[in-house]
């Protein structure tokens, strides 16, 4: 259950991630508060996860399933930079958060 609660908690990072640029140096109301709300649910759900996960692991699997996706998500809505090396790059990430999941026993 701790992983899915961390994949819950580096999805809602990417909310807030994103929810950054919309918020306009929380200069709008809507997307400030938006960005507020999940930056405190991903930090309470990292904070649930580490209750059963090393928290070198978690917080890396964290960062990174934030960064991926808000890596994507610029791409798809913002119109960023597609290049083999960025792709490249992503899939080693991707990569690197399976070997983690994959290097820590599991839990109960």
């Amino acid at each position: 259950m701790a992983w899915w609660i961390l994949i819950l908690a580096g999805s809602l990072e990417v909310v807030w991630a994103v929810g950054l640029k919309y918020s306009h140096g929380f200069t709008r109301p809507w997307p400030t508060a938006v960005t507020l709300i999940t930056i405190a649910a991903s930090m309470f759900l990292l904070s649930v996860a580490t209750k059963e996960l090393p928290i070198g692991t978690a917080y890396a699997v964290w960062v990174g399933i934030g960064a991926a996706g808000t890596i994507v998500l610029g791409m798809v809505c913002f119109n960023e930079p597609v290049s083999l090396w960025r792709l490249f790059f992503l899939a080693l990430l991707g990569i690197a958060l399976v070997g983690l999941k994959l290097s820590v026993p599991d839990v109960t």
